[in-house]
C-alpha cells in the first residue's frame, strides 16, 4: 500500500524520487526491524485467542509499525498537506497489530519510533545528495 502511495505521488509529480524514497524507507525499516527481532528475540503475547494466526517471528519491534511510520514520514515530508492522513493510516496499521493480539504496546511504540527515525535519517541523506 505504501509503495502504491509513493508511486501515485511520483506519477503526480512526474518524478521517480517519491517512489524511490518510499521504496528505500520500506526496505530500510523492514531490514532494521528484522535485525532487531533477531537480536532481541522476544516472544509474542500469549494467554488469549488472537484474531489471526500468530506469526513465528519474534515480537519486538512491530515490523508493520516500523514500515508504516517510516513510509508515512517520508510521504509527509514530500506532501506535507497530506501528513495527517499518512500518519492516521500508519497509526491504524500499528493499532491493528494490538487489536489482532500479535503485539504488545511496547512493540508497536518502538516500531513507530524506529520507523520515524529511519525515515528522518533517509531524508537527511537524500537532502545531502541533492
Amino acid at each position: 500500500m505504501w509503495l502504491v502511495l509513493g508511486l501515485a505521488l511520483a506519477l503526480a509529480r512526474r518524478s521517480p524520487r517519491p517512489f524511490v524514497l518510499v521504496l528505500l524507507a520500506d526496505a530500510a525499516a523492514e531490514g532494521i526491524a528484522d535485525a532487531l527481532k533477531a537480536a532481541v528475540g522476544s516472544q509474542r503475547p500469549r494467554g488469549y485467542d488472537p484474531l489471526v494466526a500468530i506469526p513465528h517471528s519474534p515480537s519486538f519491534p512491530s515490523g508493520h509499525a516500523t514500515v508504516s511510520f517510516a513510509c508515512a514520514t517520508v510521504l509527509s515530508a514530500l506532501a506535507p498537506r497530506a501528513a495527517p492522513a499518512f500518519f492516521l493510516l500508519a497509526a491504524a496499521i500499528a493499532y491493528s497489530r494490538l487489536y489482532l493480539g500479535v503485539h504488545r504496546p511496547l512493540d508497536v511504540v518502538a516500531g513507530a519510533a524506529i520507523g520515524v527515525l529511519t525515515a528522518l535519517l533517509l531524508l537527511a541523506a537524500a537532502r545531502r545528495r541533492s
